[in-house]
């Protein structure tokens, strides 16, 4: 079951969640990083020593796509370096994150040239980011083709539109999660989940479920951000507003709205009175959050200087020069026998990605 439509795949994401998923117990549980180091032997690998794990993962996954949901067009993003162009605007940008351990980050390397090998287009560079690129090629192709964002990072629903039809497919941490979604938006309306045709533990975002789960529209989503942060990226927010942000967004829009609004009358205590009754009985605002949307601070990132720079990091770029055309990114381009010859290479038997059937 088919239908047009340009894929794009988050690799970083991709990767990385097929490295966590399947790590030995001992790496898992370890308290220290000489402790996880004195277990990598244990990492899946081929017989000169090249960590697969991830690959393994990834590929497996790949050839599923290609077999089941078939896309016209298709296109890897990746991170290349944390050390992009939001580090100069946040130097703690991702300050949070660990090290990539030393087994993913040969397998990033190994799995782009895989990829390039089999006859994708893999897009990555020193100063953007994987979602960048990802929105980028929506700005660019989504006047020609339905596009659908393949990721389970949450940054990615910005892009998703009704207007021309760009969906995600966002990947849940267990079919039970994705399962339960389906069954809360798409069974009421009669739709069986092979109609969707959707991977394994991915739930398929439109603008109105983005709208149910998030609280807010999709082109919201970096309003929301900016205000509630994101602790995985270590994007600030605003602290002590998290629950009133998709409030206060629905009433005024966005972030700068909601301090064009706060200016009018922080000078003048009656209107000022007047805009946080509104907010509490109008919007169902408990807890006011003046406060700490004004707060300002020496040396201390907060309030509406929190707020927008926090909105900044969290959007993506979607004006990166782009050379290559629709075309460039065909599905016809895909070489399965590349494939299964980097799998002899990585001792990676052939049925563990492709099945025991004729493909």
């Amino acid at each position: 079951m088919s239908e047009r439509k340009f894929v794009i795949v988050d690799g970083s994401s991709m990767l990385s969640t097929c490295y966590y998923a399947v790590l030995p117990r001992e790496i898992m549980y370890a308290k220290t990083d000489e402790e996880k180091q004195s277990h990598y032997d244990k990492i899946l690998h081929a017989k000169d020593g090249t960590y697969t794990n991830a690959i393994f993962g990834m590929l497996k996954m790949v050839v599923s796509l290609m077999k089941k949901q078939q896309p016209d067009h298709i296109a890897f993003v990746f991170d290349k370096t944390r050390d992009t162009f939001r580090r100069e605007l946040y130097q703690e940008y991702k300050g949070t994150r660990g090290a990539t351990p030393e087994p993913l980050k040969t397998q990033f390397v190994l799995i782009e040239t895989i990829l390039e090998e089999a006859g994708f287009q893999v897009l990555f560079c020193d100063r953007f980011e994987a979602d960048d690129y990802a929105g980028s090629l929506v700005m660019k192709f989504r006047n020609e083709i339905p596009i659908i964002l393949y990721t389970k990072d949450h940054d990615y629903l910005q892009l998703v539109s009704d207007v021309y039809d760009v969906r995600a497919w966002m990947v849940q941490t267990r079919q039970e999660k994705a399962d339960d979604l389906y069954k809360k938006y798409y069974s009421i309306y009669g739709l069986k989940k092979e109609d969707l045709n959707l991977p394994e533990k991915v739930f398929e975002f439109t603008s109105d479920t983005v709208y149910h789960e998030e609280g807010v529209k999709p082109e919201q989503i970096v309003d929301l951000k900016g205000i509630q942060g994101d602790t995985s990226d270590n994007i600030p927010g605003v602290k002590g507003v998290s629950s009133a942000a998709p409030l206060l967004l629905g009433e005024y829009g966005t972030v700068e709205e909601i301090y064009r609004a706060i200016h009018e009358v922080e000078d003048d205590k009656k209107r000022l009175k007047e805009l946080q009754e509104f907010w509490k009985k109008e919007l169902g605002i408990t807890r006011s959050p003046f406060k700490a949307l004004t707060k300002k601070g020496e040396g201390e990132l907060c309030g509406e200087e929190a707020a927008l720079l926090s909105k900044e990091l969290a959007t993506m770029k979607t004006d990166i020069p782009i050379s290559l055309s629709l075309e460039d990114f065909h599905a016809d381009s895909y070489r399965q026998d590349k494939i299964k010859e980097w799998l002899k290479r990585l001792d990676i038997k052939e049925a563990s990605i492709f099945g025991t059937g004729n493909e």
